[in-house]
């Protein structure tokens, strides 16, 4: 009975010639395995129209040999063949390896591409159909002793192998020439006809969007088979081409419809502990190299160093330079990983003509602007009931297609957007919020959207009160990808909205939600006059309420908060010195050398009442001791300064770690139910409520 072609399991990458090779089994078992391929092959349903003949003839010769396979394995089922049918047989189990793998590919792979590789793809079918007669022709058929009508069989095949030139159906080729005269129109900046776009992917049998899905997904393994950069330009391209026709023929996708919801957060998945980030420990989206040679997420190794370090966070060693060098390698197969696990996954690329590191052609650009600019047009006339799926396949063709960023911003979307960020509709908000926060990956598009009247102000109004904590998210990611660029940093850091959006999400959302808000958080505490907008907003609150559950994202807000807030931000945080003591004793390697950075700062500006409070902890000097045997580097520094400046406190010769200058005394009283606390110092008296 006929099998599905599905029923082979999808490859991403074809096998190499090594895969191929002689089994070197004993004769029953050989010809046990050859009469399994020749089953395996002769239950595959034909090629619909590609290749249809080539496919058809080569089941049926395997229906054949199936035959004749079964007569010798009645016929030896102990004995062994003499040396050269087995010889002829051991070639034979690795051609019908190759023309089973041919099938898979044909029946597996994207259509439009195995038309465009027409005659390549049937000159493989001839080749193997002639080594298939060679082997029949030596082998030595009267030495088998197969039954005389098996036989006649034999010889029947043997006739129908012998092909004397490649067959190339007309109809196919009149297809092919149609899809490349329509690839050459585009790159002209022609719009494709539609009725002529209907029929040759009605003729391909890609007839819906599922199916133009699918086609887009096979095309983008398609690309990691092609080894020369032209063939996987020319593979884009024609993802472009689907794409457009997806749109344009088969209307705006649902959600339901993509199989997959946009996750806010991959910590429920086993993500690979290569593909983790060393710093903020999710699931790199560009791996860049230090000099060092370790690799890390371009926006987290960037923060780093921005914040003020000049170490590789992973061995505490002085880097001898600052260039960030992207590990392709490594993103290549986070890529492929988040496909296999149908996670959508950020491509970055600074530059909008290459994805999957190849420079796009004319053709797959062209197409990439028509499909932009069709769905912004049909998003400016969308009625409400169809808004919300042109909204979504504009989201989702920025998620999946990073070179169309630039293009859906410049087709005029960012206003039409606007309206909807303040939609009743919380699953058109989510869509409308997702879309910019796509947008805004997109370096030329953050002016656009700082600069859209009405976008940064609505994306304000989803994180401090959208719909669904997925809106606020985005909406907070939304404003970290911003932020990236520095007078846009300062611009957020002043708004009051901002910081209390980003505090409200960080202290109630889901654990997803709290890690976009911190990361947001950290950013903008690095610009240093944001950070007493911060403490003023109640961060120092927001940290103590998360150390224990995000203790590292927690600690590290908190080193970068004392370290550039000064006088106010030490007293503020003078409860929590207990709490970075429980994190120097329990916590994760960051963590620790977070906590011990963040102490070492308090204690120097704090006074002698900082290091009163550590030191009254119940093994303290312990604890420092095993970081300092056990931590990272740059921990194992901190820590060995918290313990001369406990020494030093404990001799009674420099109340705040011998740093000189200034001296602080804190002192907490709780006035009509709020806690006060007043701090003296050298410079004057502060007082933070």
């Amino acid at each position: 009975m006929a099998v599905s072609p599905h029923s082979f399991p999808p490859r991403k990458r074809r096998p190499s010639a090594a895969a191929f090779v002689s089994p070197k089994l004993s004769a029953p078992i050989l010809l046990q395995s050859l009469l399994s391929l020749s089953q395996e092959i002769s239950s595959t349903k034909p090629l619909k129209f590609l290749l249809n003949r080539y496919s058809l003839s080569m089941i049926r010769k395997s229906l054949l040999l199936e035959i004749i396979l079964h007569d010798l394995l009645r016929r030896h089922p102990v004995l062994s063949l003499s040396p050269s049918a087995s010889l002829c047989l051991e070639e034979m189990y690795i051609l019908l390896q190759r023309i089973k793998t041919l099938l898979e590919d044909c029946s597996n792979g994207s259509k439009i591409w195995l038309l465009t590789q027409n005659q390549s793809i049937a000159n493989s079918f001839h080749e193997l159909t002639l080594d298939l007669s060679t082997l029949l022709d030596i082998f030595p058929v009267k030495d088998a002793a197969l039954t005389q009508d098996v036989e006649e069989l034999f010889y029947l095949l043997r006739n129908q192998t012998s092909e004397s030139s490649v067959f190339l159906d007309p109809r196919d080729e009149a297809l092919r020439f149609r899809v490349l005269k329509m690839i050459d129109r585009i790159k002209d900046e022609i719009v494709p006809d539609y009725s002529e776009l209907l029929e040759i992917f009605t003729m391909i049998d890609i007839r819906d969007s599922s199916s133009c899905r699918e086609e887009i997904e096979n095309l983008e393994d398609e690309i990691q088979n092609q080894t020369d950069e032209k063939s996987r330009s020319d593979v884009i391209a024609l993802i472009g081409l689907v794409r457009y026709a997806k749109c344009v023929l088969y209307g705006a996708s649902t959600t339901a419809e993509y199989g997959f919801q946009r996750k806010d957060s991959i910590s429920d998945i086993a993500v690979p502990a290569d593909f983790r980030c060393p710093i903020s420990l999710d699931l790199m989206q560009d791996p860049v190299v230090v000099a060092t040679g370790h690799t890390y997420d371009r926006a987290a190794i960037t923060l780093w160093i921005e914040s003020g370090h000049n170490t590789c966070p992973k061995t505490g060693q002085t880097l001898a330079h600052t260039n960030l060098i992207p590990n392709r390698a490594l993103k290549n197969l986070i890529a492929m990983w988040c496909r296999q696990e149908r996670i959508p996954f950020d491509i970055t690329e600074s530059n909008k003509d290459r994805v999957n590191d190849v420079t796009l052609n004319k053709a797959a650009l062209e197409a990439m602007r028509m499909t932009a600019t069709f769905l912004v047009n049909k998003l400016a006339t969308s009625v409400d009931s169809s808004v919300n799926d042109v909204v979504y396949e504009l989201r989702v063709l920025a998620k999946t297609d990073p070179g169309s960023r630039g293009y859906i911003a410049l087709a005029g979307a960012l206003p039409l957007l606007v309206r909807y960020l303040n939609s009743e509709n919380p699953i058109l908000q989510v869509n409308a919020v997702t879309t910019v926060l796509n947008l805004s990956i997109f370096e030329s598009n953050k002016s656009l959207i700082m600069e859209t009247e009405g976008a940064l102000i609505g994306v304000i109004e989803v994180l401090r009160s959208g719909a669904t904590w997925e809106a606020k998210g985005n909406a907070a990611a939304t404003i970290f990808s911003l932020s990236s660029i520095h007078s846009y940093r300062r611009r957020l850091g002043r708004k009051t909205r901002v910081i209390r959006g980003l505090l409200d999400l960080a202290k109630d959302g889901p654990i997803s939600s709290k890690r976009d808000a911190l990361v947001t958080i950290l950013t903008l505490a690095g610009v240093r006059e944001t950070v007493g907008r911060l403490i003023e907003g109640g961060v120092m609150e927001t940290v103590s309420y998360l150390m224990n559950s995000l203790p590292e994202e927690a600690v590290t807000i908190l080193e970068v908060v004392v370290r550039k807030g000064g006088f106010v931000a030490i007293a503020s945080g003078f409860y929590l010195i207990k709490k970075l003591g429980v994190v120097l004793r329990e916590g994760s390697d960051r963590s620790r050398e977070s906590a011990a950075a963040a102490l070492v700062t308090m204690c120097r500006q704090g006074g002698s009442e900082m290091v009163t409070e550590l030191a009254s902890m119940a093994g303290i000097e312990r604890v420092i001791w095993e970081l300092m045997g056990s931590g990272t580097m740059r921990g194992r520094r901190k820590a060995a300064s918290l313990l001369r400046i406990l020494r030093r406190w404990a001799a009674g010769l420099d109340g705040n770690g011998g740093a000189g200058g200034d001296s602080m005394t804190v002192t907490s009283s709780r006035m009509g139910g709020e806690s006060t606390t007043f701090v003296s110092s050298s410079r004057g008296a502060i007082v933070h409520s």
